[in-house]
């Protein structure tokens, strides 16, 4: 059973153990595989509107993610979400659930679609999941992502428009 809830000042460090390893890995998000804390911090918990945690039944944090507009001012009613589930629990639908939850957050705080800037191609799990659960690609990018492994690959732009009728 999962239980998402808003991000607590007491969660950074164990929500800081679940983002460092994926940060630093650099095969799905585009910070510095060098980024600081601090710098993590600012980036997860200050600049988003809202962080969540997902919280497993033995009450450790399984997963995190942000909302925040896309775009500011005009663009403003398009929002943007990062999602990063602990590597040890992957593949027990806690992204899916993270997801669902980000989506029926996001109409409720006004936003009337969501939009994924830069998913990695390579990521396959990440864009086969958000394909289930309603996103599309509108959007390709060549070569936008510097991968460790992989080189230069594209990554897509997915978006959603978010309505109460086409929630998960």
């Amino acid at each position: 059973m999962i239980n998402i809830r808003h991000f607590q000042e007491s969660d950074w460090p164990a929500v800081w153990r679940v983002i460092e390893s994926v940060f630093r890995a650099g095969e799905t998000y585009a910070f510095s595989r060098e980024i600081s804390e601090e710098e993590a911090y600012k980036a997860w918990i200050s600049t988003p509107k809202n962080t969540y945690v997902a919280v497993g039944s033995n009450n450790a944090i399984v997963g995190t993610y942000y909302i925040k507009p896309n775009q500011p001012g005009q663009g403003n009613h398009i929002c943007n979400c990062g999602y990063i589930v602990d590597e040890n629990v992957r593949g027990q639908g806690i992204a899916s659930a993270m997801c669902e939850h980000s989506q029926h957050e996001a109409v409720a705080q006004g936003f009337r679609a969501m939009q994924y800037n830069l998913v990695v191609s390579t990521n396959s799990g990440a864009v086969r999941l958000w394909k289930k659960l309603g996103f599309e690609i509108v959007g390709t990018i060549p070569e936008a992502f510097r991968h460790p492994m992989h080189g230069y690959v594209d990554a897509f732009v997915m978006y959603k428009r978010l309505s109460e009728e086409n929630m998960p």
